[in-house]
């Protein structure tokens, strides 16, 4: 991948940086010590610092956005459908659709910043 990437996409890595590295220090603050949801918590944080790298430069890193979509993508299939329709958590279920939206974005900037044969 070569070229020049828009700024609105740098905008969008750096929101999705941040969205992960606050919603990550929020969950690894309320979690126990060496608990599954304090080690879930540092996974986030540690994908918000891959979108900061994505951010800062977006064509070098762009395959890392894989891992992004696979993870957000499971997020998703496992928690969108009961905090969403199950009448589970509201809150998580809003958490849920910012992961589905940076998926999306991730897989869109991934097929348009594809090299042009």
């Amino acid at each position: 991948m070569s070229g020049r990437v828009p700024r609105g996409w740098r905008i969008f890595f750096w929101a999705a940086a941040a969205y992960n590295l606050v919603i990550g220090l929020g969950a690894f603050l309320d979690a126990a010590w060496g608990s599954p949801d304090a080690v879930g918590a540092v996974l986030i944080v540690g994908f918000g610092i891959i979108y900061a790298l994505v951010a800062r430069d977006p064509l070098r890193f762009a395959p890392a956005l894989w891992a992004g979509i696979l993870g957000k993508g499971m997020v998703v299939a496992m928690l969108g459908p009961p905090n969403w329709f199950g009448g589970g958590d509201a809150a998580i279920g809003a958490i849920v659709a910012g992961d589905l939206l940076f998926a999306l974005g991730f897989l869109a900037f991934l097929v348009h910043a594809r090299p042009h044969a």
